[in-house]
């Protein structure tokens, strides 16, 4: 051991004494959609988009984050424009999210390669044109090799960030597109690779689970202990389209740390209107550096999001933490979310 490496832990220690301690707030959001009927109301007589109204009452939550986190669940980029099956959003609908205070970007989901090779190069290129992080899809192996690992300081804290799917509706990768698809291999070579690069905190926002179903497959368990047995600090869940559990607690495998483990924090935004479905799961995990000079996650907490609907840009689809929606709907899903929420969650409670 050099004398650097002897010394870091104790300056760390010693600086918490005198400066405070290093702290990191992060937000998680779930599946940012873009059905056709939002593609319809952000629609403006000059022909543009307009979504700035959307996210403007969650706004000062996700900017008050450190860093937040959205799964961008559509390719965006050249028309036409399109919702489920195959989806293609205006590069506007990035604006706005980015505007929301959004600064990473997942991209690797089930509809990644909607518009295929064409319309993932086109997304990487407009969250590369507006300077935003994104993780998960890649124009190539040479960029996959240049972009990971992808390593964050937040508040004098390293955090790593990793992103894979289970699947791309059965359309595969051609022209030499990258997707990271989850495979064991691939993620503990990530992982180890991410940690030596100097990550402190390791998070793994992974794509899985059966769609519309409140509760995590067997598959998902499994897969989360791999990770928690990787040494994975935080691993947050897409593609349900609808919330399930969240833990935090001890790592059963590695004494000393803590892990978050959200199964699926549902849409953020959508027009669906299957149960559950309209809303979704804002996750807030606070990470702390300890008097051993090591971070930990110490604190973890959600607030339940609602879509409402809307018809125009002046009155558009928007997101709301859902005790201010005045909806019957979102009643019934802040009863369900919270009933699963209050049964299943360790050491995750609501934030009101």
């Amino acid at each position: 051991m050099n004398v650097a490496t002897f010394l870091l832990p104790l300056f760390i220690s010693l600086w918490s004494l005198v400066g405070g301690y290093d702290e990191a707030e992060l937000v998680f959001v779930g599946d940012a959609m873009q059905h056709v009927a939002q593609r319809d109301a952000a629609h403006r007589p000059d022909g543009t988009y307009d979504f700035s109204q959307c996210f403007e009452q969650v706004k000062p939550i996700v900017e008050s984050a450190d860093y937040a986190v959205v799964n961008l669940e559509t390719p965006v980029g050249p028309g036409p424009y399109s919702g489920y099956p195959c989806f293609n959003a205006p590069p506007s609908y990035v604006d706005a999210l980015s505007d929301a205070g959004f600064d990473l970007f997942l991209t690797a989901n089930n509809h990644t390669l909607d518009r295929g090779p064409r319309g993932l190069r086109a997304t990487i290129a407009e969250l590369d044109r507006r300077g935003l992080d994104h993780v998960g899809t890649y124009s190539d192996d040479s960029a996959r090799t240049a972009a990971l690992p992808l390593l964050r300081t937040v508040e004098n804290i390293r955090f790593g960030f990793l992103n894979y799917t289970y699947g791309t509706n059965g359309i595969n990768p051609r022209d030499g597109v990258v997707v990271d698809y989850i495979d064991r291999d691939l993620i503990a070579d990530d992982v180890e690779r991410t940690r030596s690069a100097g990550a402190e905190i390791i998070a793994v926002c992974i794509h899985w689970g059966d769609e519309y179903h409140l509760l995590p497959n067997a598959a998902q368990r499994s897969l989360a202990e791999y990770l928690e047995s990787l040494g994975v600090d935080m691993i947050i869940g897409g593609h349900p389209h609808v919330i399930q559990p969240m833990e935090l607690r001890a790592n059963r495998y590695l004494p000393g740390k803590n892990v978050f483990l959200v199964y699926s924090l549902g849409n953020f935004i959508s027009n669906m209107k299957k149960p559950d479905t309209r809303g979704g799961a804002m996750a807030r995990v606070l990470v702390r550096r300890l008097d051993n000079g090591v971070p930990t996650i110490v604190e973890a907490g959600y607030r339940l999001l609602f879509t409402v609907p809307g018809t125009s840009p002046d009155n558009n689809f928007h997101v709301v933490e859902v005790r201010y929606a005045d909806d019957r709907r979102a009643a019934a899903f802040a009863e369900s979310a919270r009933r699963i929420f209050d049964i299943h969650n360790i050491a995750v409670d609501e934030i009101r």
